[in-house]
């Protein structure tokens, strides 16, 4: 099997530590054998594939832990006037922007199901690694519950491969994750508060009891699972934080005591910053987001923030993910000028969709830093991104993305 020298580079290898000037990384077949100064570096036998890089930025694959690649905005009459096998095309050509934008991995939050995993994992289409929850758990009446006033439901009808997500009740929670599982959900998704674009309530809500959770997370757990949770609101958060969950997405209200529990416990924060960013957007460019989402997008995006940039400066372990799907795929960079914002460096915020995404996802032994013996998933950006981390978002500064050593995206 011939060796791959990716050469003429600066590295920054995920873990935090100082970049690596005139650096390489050796890859056979589809793990790394080594990376660092190119001096260092040992010339192994046999032949060697040599790519140079120009000077440009080396970094681990970049992971987004919340995505919804089965959605792309919410214009609810198009939703409800499209041919329901639609979805399967779509997702194609979404997860193909979100690997050419450089993310290599994705947990996909509720949407995907085994049948696009594998399709990814055999080579069928072009896609990111990914970590799937089949279908968010959702009591009736809350974040998930897509019904209306009219009555009407424009969300997708149950299928084999996704069940309904809808439950109430210890009996009904411990049975759905079941479900979930047997369905091949990689993790569960639980939604523990309402929502800014669910119809029927708010994010101050509280959904499920601690009752309720307690079952979730120990059904999950039989399984050897982990519990990500859609939590908002400040009491909604702490039931899921007192229920064990392993990450809270959003956050929006967080608390000196959330953060305490957060820190104890080692939880992950999941902000998603682009989230609300993107819903008023949609709604102000194109008028088709729901006119509650964007009322409620606006209420909370200052809070939202001011939340993160608590828990960062507390010291709470920050995973990077976007909630891509609320707007457009192949965005999901945007979120790291977002975390700066709060107060992260540049480098922080590219450990936060490296290292610590690949924690989250619970893969850090095979992803989130370039290491020897971990999968060779790369990205090569144009620019420093230490200098301009808003300079990644943009595509075109995205030279090239290997995935497990091959060669997805080539823009040299």
């Amino acid at each position: 099997m011939a060796y791959t020298l990716l050469r003429n580079g600066t590295l920054i290898d995920g873990r935090g530590g100082a970049p690596i000037p005139d650096a390489a990384v050796l890859i056979k077949g589809e793990r790394i054998r080594a990376a660092g100064r190119l001096a260092d570096i040992p010339q192994p036998e046999g032949e060697i594939a040599t790519i140079d890089l120009a000077g440009g930025a080396i970094l681990p694959g970049l992971i987004d832990t919340h995505v919804h690649l089965v959605f792309e905005g919410f214009d609810l009459v198009a939703m409800m006037n499209t041919p329901f096998s639609m979805r399967f095309y779509k997702v194609m050509e979404r997860m193909k922007r979100t690997l050419v934008a450089g993310i290599t991995t994705v947990r996909d939050a509720s949407g995907a199901d085994l049948g696009m995993k594998r399709a990814v994992e055999q080579g069928l289409i072009a896609g990111p690694r990914l970590q799937i929850s089949i279908t968010g758990l959702s009591c009736t009446g809350g974040h998930g519950d897509d019904w209306t006033v009219s009555g009407s439901n424009p969300g997708v009808p149950p299928y084999p491969g996704q069940p309904d997500g809808l439950c109430d009740g210890i009996d009904e929670v411990r049975r759905k994750v079941r479900e979930v599982l047997r369905a091949g959900a990689d993790v569960i998704k639980v939604s523990t508060t309402g929502g800014v674009l669910s119809p029927t309530d708010h994010p101050t809500h509280t959904q499920f009891s601690p009752e309720e959770l307690d079952v979730i997370v120990r059904e999950a757990s039989y399984r050897g699972k982990r519990v990500m949770a859609h939590a908002q609101g400040t009491p909604g958060i702490k039931n899921a934080l007192r229920a064990g969950i392993h990450s809270i997405e959003h956050g929006i209200y967080l608390d000196d005591e959330c953060i305490e529990i957060m820190l104890r416990q080692g939880t992950f924060l999941v902000p998603t910053l682009l989230a609300p960013v993107m819903v008023l957007e949609a709604g102000t460019e194109s008028g088709k987001m729901p006119e509650y989402g964007v009322r409620k997008a606006r209420e909370v995006i200052g809070i939202h923030h001011a939340s993160a940039a608590k828990a960062y400066r507390a010291g709470v372990k920050i995973a990077m993910g976007t909630d891509s799907g609320v707007g457009a795929h192949g965005q999901n960079l945007r979120e790291l000028g977002l975390l700066c914002e709060i107060g992260m460096s540049p480098m922080e915020a590219l450990v936060a969709t490296t290292k610590t995404a690949a924690e989250c996802l619970g893969w850090e032994d095979q992803l989130g830093t370039l290491e020897p013996g971990k999968l060779a998933d790369v990205v090569v950006a144009r620019t420093d991104p230490l200098a301009d981390i808003r300079s990644l978002e943009s595509k075109e500064n995205i030279a090239l993305v290997l995935q497990g050593g091959r060669i997805v995206v080539d823009r040299r």
